[in-house]
């Protein structure tokens, strides 16, 4: 295809620059910021001041406006997704970072204890979740593609250096983590903080070897 030019022999102002990116591609990266803007800051909001926030809160500390808000999310469970999608995904994408700088049971630990934050967090969007929104659909299927290999490449990387036992699979362990990360009334997250380093203490006690003392 030709590009055309003015008479100095540059392309015309708005037209498709390989060398510049293009408009196109500079509007494509600036709708990115602001969504990544817009769910960061709905996270923070919906922690603090719950999922039925003002919409002019989360613009506000996104730096967009609420025009912009509606137009990418047009419904406010489009946002509550797109915030557990992401929050889903930070943790999926921690595991190759942690088997690269740690032993592989310090690895499986850390990547169980940032996926039992994740769960704590979720609490505040417990209520909307399970709201029969057909926007949420989807999410108990994407939770397990993300975490689920994610998590058994952690686990098999530990059992193959004997440190944690081997007879219990990454989606059980999904659940176990998910069921022990339950609010339980008159208690606080220090109890499930206590019972999921039972968990962690069961997963090393029956290794086929021991680590060594250090």
């Amino acid at each position: 295809m030709t590009q055309h030019t003015t008479q100095s022999g540059a392309p015309p102002s708005g037209s498709w620059d390989p060398g510049a990116g293009g408009p196109a591609r500079r509007r494509r990266a600036d709708a990115r910021r602001n969504v990544d803007a817009l769910i960061e800051a709905a996270r923070t909001v919906f922690a603090t001041s719950g999922v039925d926030a003002p919409a002019k809160e989360i613009t506000d500390l996104a730096g967009v406006g609420v025009g912009t808000l509606y137009r990418h999310f047009p419904q406010r469970s489009d946002l509550v997704k797109a915030v557990v999608e992401s929050g889903i995904d930070a943790v999926a994408d921690a595991g190759p970072a942690l088997i690269a700088g740690h032993e592989p049971a310090e690895a499986l630990i850390k990547w169980i204890h940032l996926f039992a934050e994740l769960l704590a967090t979720k609490r505040g969007l417990a209520s909307a979740l399970h709201s029969g929104d057909p926007a949420f659909e989807g999410l108990p299927g994407y939770f397990l593609q993300r975490l689920g290999p994610a998590l058994a490449a952690l686990l098999d990387a530990a059992v193959a250096d004997g440190t944690v036992r081997d007879d219990i699979g990454a989606e059980d362990l999904l659940h176990a983590i998910t069921q022990l990360s339950q609010p339980v009334p008159g208690r606080g997250p220090e109890h499930n903080q206590r019972i999921l380093a039972v968990l962690l203490d069961g997963l090393r006690s029956g290794a086929t070897q021991r680590p060594p003392a250090r």
